[in-house]
């Protein structure tokens, strides 16, 4: 019988070269994306899939995404002898997402490592991985659809997204036979292949839900190149004798690991609200307009 998952592991230890010198002093999983830090966004997708015990994997330097959702007894203070009651909820909201736990990745050894580092916590239970650098807008849809293929087929479950071709060299990548519409079965996994070696477009993206034998599978897993443990070697372990299954998806997804995505995902996002969506809409009006003229 397959167990149910009941924890969230994200891995946040990563030195957030792509975004220097931002990054050198702030996590950067504390920048916005308009006026809430990345990870949050995270969190809050790990809660409404009904994942409520969250292991974040952090690293040196990052100490700063603990106190974020820890209390802070002087500015709820303030918020509330000021009469700031919008404010003051969304403060409080951050303390009580989920059932946070921390522990650091010490040596800065890949993906893969930085997942076995959960090992004492989740035990032997099927949990799911969220990576930071992706933020899916989807209300969940997509980790709660993994969540039931898990449940019904039971395995590892990989999200999945087709991409251009030359874009796949950037991912790994999944060699898939399908079962149903948005369903298949992982059969091969090839880390950033030359799109000419790819075995198909579908590229793996920061979704996963694991099988505890994924631990099994990393500790018999080579390190590969600069010494790191690559989480799709560790998952290509599993493919002899266990079902990995990958539910594909194509909306809800910015990657804000890259500058553009970054962006792109501050302005959609800000033009979604209300108290900031026309008036943006209006500046960018103007300004494609001047630019164009």
């Amino acid at each position: 019988m397959t167990s149910a998952v009941r924890k969230a592991v994200i891995p946040a230890a990563g030195m957030g070269t792509r975004f220097l010198p931002a990054a050198k002093s702030q996590p950067k999983e504390m920048l916005p994306i308009v006026d809430k830090p990345s990870i949050q966004y995270v969190v809050e997708e790990a809660a409404l899939a009904g994942l409520r015990d969250v292991l974040v994997i952090t690293g040196r330097g990052k100490r700063a995404i603990e106190d974020h959702f820890d209390r802070n007894f002087e500015l709820e203070f303030y918020l509330e002898e000021h009469g700031k009651a919008d404010l003051l909820r969304e403060v409080q909201a951050t303390n009580d997402l989920a059932d946070l736990h921390f522990i650091r990745q010490r040596d800065p050894l890949g993906l893969g490592h930085a997942v076995s580092v959960a090992r004492d916590h989740t035990g032997p239970e099927p949990f799911a991985v969220l990576l930071g650098d992706d933020i899916m807008i989807d209300d969940a849809r997509l980790l709660r659809t993994m969540l039931d293929v898990h449940a019904a087929e039971g395995g590892s479950v990989l999200a999945l997204m087709e991409v251009a071709p030359p874009e796949i060299s950037a991912y790994g990548c999944a060699a898939v036979e399908v079962v149903e519409p948005g369903l298949v079965r992982v059969r091969g996994l090839v880390e950033k292949p030359a799109p000419a070696d790819a075995p198909s477009n579908l590229a793996v993206i920061g979704r996963y839900v694991f099988s505890p034998e994924i631990y099994d599978s990393l500790d018999r897993t080579e390190p590969g190149v600069g010494g790191e443990l690559q989480l799709t070697d560790g998952v290509a372990g599993l493919l002899d004798g266990h079902p990995v299954h990958g539910v594909v998806f194509s909306e809800g997804r910015y990657d804000i690991g890259q500058k553009l995505d970054f962006l792109r995902a501050n302005i959609e996002l800000a033009l979604e609200r209300p108290d900031l969506g026309p008036e943006l809409a209006s500046y960018l009006r103007t300004l494609v307009r001047d630019r164009l003229s």
